[in-house]
């Protein structure tokens, strides 16, 4: 009765992820999606913990297990609530490559616990022992990159590339296959060794995959390592038996893989460039920064930014990185208030990569209660900036860039790009003329109908914000 008991609360767990991953495609019922899940996975845990047998015997081990359970719920609730939405990005990496490194670990425990339960080598369990080296594998090399990722996004890693590095990489990973292939079917001796090489060879390879990447690319890197940890996460499903947790590394795994397409489709790359290493490694450096940007920009005043928008028909707004190291999201939802009032159509023009992780700019508006129908797309935006009297760019950069279309010799060259140049004005805020993530100019600051709106985002829209008013 007890394993049917368990069978039946794994079951309700695997409903609630598929009806929270439902619900989390919405802002308006995202963190409603996000209790159902998470309320699903806690009743997974406590079957396990209570009802889980195997040959007669429970897990025991209680006070270890809720020591474990207690110090993990504090820790976690501690950085959730302290964390910047700026810092979003790399909590979300560390604790992405804890899952991997979590997945590595039943992968290792589970390997001696194999090879204790054999008389030899050559009795050992191939597809088990499939299945623990693929874990294994993929879990290492979501930790160690993730934990690169995590240093690249605070600052604290810079970005590092070699000649052939690529190639060097490829050769780590198809080491890593080869020598897995060879323990799967020979089963030498040398096994428990050779395991172990894995795992360094492993966590070398996650390592060097994620040191060159940098600028724009970052997001899809991020994606990339998550659904790694899915994957990683549903090989020690199978290995347990466990319905919960490999339908929750299914999703993971699919979601990400899924958004990593999505998100290399938006920067004009192939999936094959990531997995090999190569994606986006420090083009700033190595293609040169394009053809030189020349020409000069010009300024605009607080109260002429105010009159042009308040007089404008449609006004689109682009959110970027400054937005969210100012925390300004609720203040700009306030001028767009502010602006509909005096009868201004007012949207938000989202690029996929805007941010440091995928959906950034989307969770940062959503926080202000920012209307979702007004988020368009980049396809949608693009057919509305002709149409469009203001855009104002709000610290992006990259993703607005005209170098992507015209210029052959840009690291951007290729990237689909926001086409604000297409509307009547453009009002960019920016702390200076600083290059952005990717480190090159950017040609937008410098045509015509650009005008510049210096300082810092959130004192700058409150600044406008009260100049439109007064209109």
């Amino acid at each position: 009765m007890e394993i049917n008991l368990l069978v039946l609360i794994y079951l309700i767990g695997s409903v609630t992820f598929i009806v929270g991953l439902k619900m989390l495609s919405n802002p308006a019922s995202a963190r409603k999606g996000n209790l159902v899940a998470a309320g699903g996975m806690f009743a997974a845990i406590l079957g396990t913990i209570f009802l889980y047998e195997n040959e007669g015997q429970k897990l025991g081990n209680y006070p270890w297990i809720f020591a474990a359970l207690l110090i993990g719920t504090v820790v976690g609730t501690l950085m959730a609530k302290k964390v910047q939405m700026t810092a979003m990005p790399e909590m979300v990496s560390l604790f992405n490559g804890m899952g991997g490194a979590c997945a590595a670990l039943i992968s290792v425990i589970e390997f001696n616990h194999l090879l204790h339960g054999a008389s030899d080598f050559s009795a050992l369990d191939g597809t088990k022992l499939l299945i623990i080296l693929l874990g294994l594998i993929i879990g290492a090399v979501s930790f160690s990159g993730s934990m690169i990722a995590w240093g690249k996004l605070n600052g604290k890693i810079k970005d590092f590339a070699f000649g052939g590095q690529h190639i060097i990489n490829q050769v780590i990973l198809l080491l890593n296959v080869v020598i897995a292939a060879y323990i799967i079917t020979v089963r030498p001796e040398q096994t428990h060794v050779l395991f172990y090489v894995i795992v360094a060879l492993s966590i070398l390879y996650g390592i060097f995959f994620v040191l060159p990447i940098g600028g724009a690319d970052m997001p899809v890197v991020i994606s990339l390592l998550n659904s790694f940890t899915g994957v990683a996460a549903a090989c020690g499903g199978f290995l347990y038996g466990n319905k919960v947790m490999l339908t929750g590394g299914i999703l993971v795994g699919a979601a990400g893989t899924l958004l990593t397409i999505l998100m290399c489709k938006a920067m004009n790359r192939s999936l094959l460039n990531v997995l090999i290493g190569s994606f986006g490694g420090n083009k700033a450096s190595t293609a040169g920064a394009g053809v030189g940007v020349s020409g000069s920009y010009k300024e605009v005043t607080l109260s002429d930014a105010a009159v042009v928008m308040s007089y404008a028909n449609k006004v689109m707004i682009v959110p970027g990185y400054g937005l969210a190291v100012a925390q300004a999201q609720h203040v700009c939802h306030e001028l767009e208030k502010a602006l509909e009032a005096k009868g201004v159509e007012v949207k938000y023009a989202i690029h996929p990569v805007a941010g440091r992780m995928p959906g950034h700019m989307n969770v940062l508006l959503a926080e202000a209660d920012v209307n979702y129908e007004k988020l368009l797309e980049m396809e949608l935006a693009n057919e509305e900036f002709k149409n469009t009297d203001v855009v104002l760019i709000l610290g992006a950069n990259d993703v607005v860039n005209p170098a992507a279309k015209s210029d052959p010799a840009s690291p951007i060259y290729g990237m689909p790009i926001l086409e604000v140049e297409e509307a009547k004005h453009v009002i960019v805020n920016k702390r200076s003329m600083k290059p952005g993530y990717a480190g090159i100019e950017n040609q937008l600051f410098f045509q015509p109908k650009t005008s510049m709106l210096f300082g810092d985002a959130k004192k700058a829209l409150q600044d406008l914000l009260a100049e439109v008013r007064s209109i």
